[in-house]
């Protein structure tokens, strides 16, 4: 016990010294700005932003958390405006909660509910289909075709969703095609982030960009005013992009990505054998009765499974029913006398554990036949995507067996994948975990509209889509489409039209609607349209414009253009890249005016290059395929460096070309 304490609280007392000493740096930064600044308004502006960039670079809190508490600080500074120095508070109150009803969050919002519709009706099976049809199982023909459709599907809804909804997909067709995950889950990911700059609906910053950019008009003169971009404004862009990342992945993929063994989910009837072929443990499903002698009998599955590295998914007591699924068994069940114990272990560990308390082993499963057939219950792969409310807790935590009808008897992190006697369950998750689980499929089921997991494995018997809503679906999607395409109606009130649709149609019920919404993205966005107003208002963005400009106005425009791009791609990689945008924009904005460019383009420039996010895995997209095909950070950093350098280059190429 006091070696597991020293284990575990050694990397804690790292992070917090880490944290510390982070802070007292900000604090000081702080402070030196302060002295530099010509007003207080600028000071307190530049030391909310310091402290925005804090929280968000060192997850002291949620991101989400983060941007509610700097909102509530801009909100308390008319409070104290008088005694700290200001005649008024950095934003009015009135606004300051504005952002909840602004287009940029009512349009993701939208979106992320058609998604979930066209995901119901079984959409993404059928192109999985098609694209096994097509590309066949030869790896440079199914990378292009596979990130062609992402990136597409992409460019009309967030990347990360388009990479969620297609997991599964990609799961399937390395099962079915025998490629490696880890050769098509990075080409699929990263065409889903660059998916989302060929359109202004595609990511959360060209969502976001005309509301910053109308913000931004209310501080310039007249003849400075910018106009908003269309839909396809940006379009060659992003097409650029997308096709320069298929071919980087089809020319150099053998080069740069990784031929690790592939942890999707197999058609294979024996789920054991494909635990043994992908983990190379050679595990089993038995009945075991403990016996009138046993030395179980008093003692709690707590007390056994770790040490003798078994797993226990079902029980069953003479007289009662079988306890197996959510609600059913926990790891403080007592142990009795004649009770009957489904166990996963490989042989070695079952032979010692039945020796050890005498249990009895029976030839074939008789108590648990039809519970754990293969119809009802087998190995399944969930990943921890990032958002996700378990990041952090354990799943002695959560009691995951209990709660979830989850049993976890592998975790895969990093590469390495450990198993049951490792302390799996007391290790706090990770986005872009892996978690190998026995579990009954209809819990599966429940578990794959969970926003806490994403469920990796397909071939299971499970609920059945709604394909008979395909139609509604289909057409409530082209209804959304051809309103922002051929009207003038506000880019929020197209896309809710085709949520409702897809509602009132029954393609989802509104628990459904409801579920498919992020709402940490919802007020991480909401929460951050002030403070791009504060340091827009205060002056602050425009001091820091003429500081850079000190440096880089003497260059040619599309030097500072660059220096721009630069700065973006560096502060998504440590922050959010909505609140990268919200930072920049306003900040690129006063560079362009400054150095006689246009402004507008620079601002497309900040919300462009914060997709640029593929040297580490920061980025969500990338924290979520990471776990499934068994990527390590160099993985990222070979093959994200080479695309990240590709990105500036053809963005800034194919900008100054369009614009």
């Amino acid at each position: 016990m006091p070696t597991e304490e020293i284990t575990t609280t050694a990397p804690k007392s790292r992070l917090n010294i880490k944290l510390i000493v982070a802070g007292i740096l900000f604090f000081l930064a702080a402070l030196a700005l302060a002295s530099v600044v010509p007003t207080t308004e600028i000071a307190w502006a530049g030391g909310l932003l310091l402290l925005t960039v804090y929280l968000f670079a060192f997850e002291v809190v949620g991101v989400d958390v983060a941007a509610m508490t700097v909102m509530v600080l801009l909100g308390l500074t008319s409070l104290v405006a008088p005694m700290i120095g200001l005649e008024q508070g950095l934003v009015d109150n009135r606004h300051l909660f504005d952002g909840f009803s602004s287009n940029a969050v009512v349009s993701i919002i939208a979106v992320m509910i058609i998604g979930a519709g066209l995901d119901k009706t079984g959409v993404m099976t059928s192109v999985a289909a098609f694209i096994l049809k097509v590309g066949g199982t030869t790896e440079k023909r199914i990378i292009p075709i596979i990130s062609a459709t992402v990136g597409f599907i992409s460019s009309f809804m967030q990347n990360v969703g388009a990479a969620a909804l297609f997991l599964p997909v990609v799961s399937r067709i390395s099962a079915r095609s025998g490629l490696p995950m880890s050769r098509l889950l990075m080409p699929m990911g990263f065409t889903a982030i660059l998916g989302g700059t060929m359109t202004m609906v595609g990511s959360s910053p060209l969502i976001l960009l005309n509301d910053l950019i109308l913000t931004s008009n209310k501080a310039l003169p007249a003849e400075q005013q910018m106009e908003t971009w269309g839909l396809f404004s940006v379009t060659p862009i992003g097409v650029a992009l997308v096709v320069t990342g298929i071919i980087y992945f089809v020319l150099a993929g053998r080069f740069v990505l990784p031929a690790t063994k592939s942890e999707s989910s197999t058609s294979g009837s024996d789920p054991m054998q494909y635990f043994h072929d992908v983990y190379g443990v050679d595990y089993a499903l038995n009945e075991l009765v403990v016996t009138d002698d046993s030395g179980l009998i008093g003692k709690q599955l707590d007390d056994v499974e770790t040490a003798y590295r078994v797993r226990v998914i079902a029980s069953k007591v003479s007289g009662e029913a079988n306890r197996i699924g959510p609600g059913a068994l926990a790891r403080d069940v007592d142990l009795q006398a004649g009770m009957v114990l489904g166990v996963v272990a490989d042989p070695e560990s079952l032979n010692n554990f039945i020796e050890t308390y005498h249990l009895k082993k029976r030839p074939v499963l008789r108590t648990f036949s039809n519970d754990l057939s293969a119809n009802k219950a087998g190995i399944a792969e969930v990943v921890i995507p990032p958002g996700s409310s378990l990041i952090g807790k354990s799943a002695r935590d959560v009691w995951m067996r209990k709660t979830y009808g989850i049993a976890m008897i592998g975790l895969h992190r990093n590469g390495e994948t450990m198993r049951e006697g490792d302390d799996i369950r007391n290790l706090p998750l990770m986005a872009g975990d892996t978690l190998v689980v026995h579990t009954p499929w209809d819990a599966l089921s429940r578990i794959e509209k969970d926003k806490n997991f994403v469920v990796v494995t397909t071939e299971y018997p499970h609920e059945e889509m709604r394909p008979n809503k395909v139609g509604w679906a289909a057409l409530f999607f082209a209804i959304a489409l051809s309103m922002v395409l051929f009207t003038d109606i506000r880019l929020s009130v197209a896309l809710l039209t085709g949520a409702v649709g897809m509602v009132l149609s029954g393609v989802l019920n509104i628990d459904e609607a409801y579920e498919a919404v992020s709402w940490k993205t919802v007020f991480l966005l909401a929460s951050l349209i002030p403070l791009g107003l504060a340091v827009e208002t205060s002056g602050t963005a425009k001091w820091i414009a003429d500081q850079v400009l000190s440096v880089v106005g003497h260059m040619p425009i599309w030097v500072i253009q660059s220096a721009v791009a630069v700065l973006a791609t560096f502060f998504t990689l440590v922050m959010s890249n909505v609140g990268a945008t919200v930072l920049l924009v306003p900040l690129a904005v006063n560079i362009a005016i400054g150095a006689g460019a246009n402004p507008a383009v620079f601002a497309l420039t900040v919300a462009i290059a914060t997709s640029n996010s593929f040297l580490i895995p920061t980025h969500q997209v990338n924290a979520l395929i990471m776990g499934p095909a068994g990527y390590r950070v160099p993985d990222f950093m070979k093959a994200g460096g080479v695309m990240t350098v590709l990105f500036l280059v053809v963005m800034m190429l194919m900008m100054s070309l369009v614009f």
